[in-house]
């Protein structure tokens, strides 16, 4: 949810606010963390081999 929230919110800034480029990379760095996250966490609860 937070990383839907990040996309939903670095899409807005990028079209109405003109945001400083550091904020926008950290935003950006931050939602590629939570992507990283929640495929771990999806890897994580797949087996491995097909039961």
């Amino acid at each position: 949810m937070e990383h839907a929230d990040l996309d939903a919110l670095i899409d807005r800034a990028s079209e109405t606010v003109p945001l400083d480029e550091f904020t926008m990379r950290r935003l950006k760095k931050r939602r590629l963390v939570l992507r990283d996250e929640i495929a771990a966490l999806e890897g994580a609860l797949s087996p491995d081999e097909p039961a």
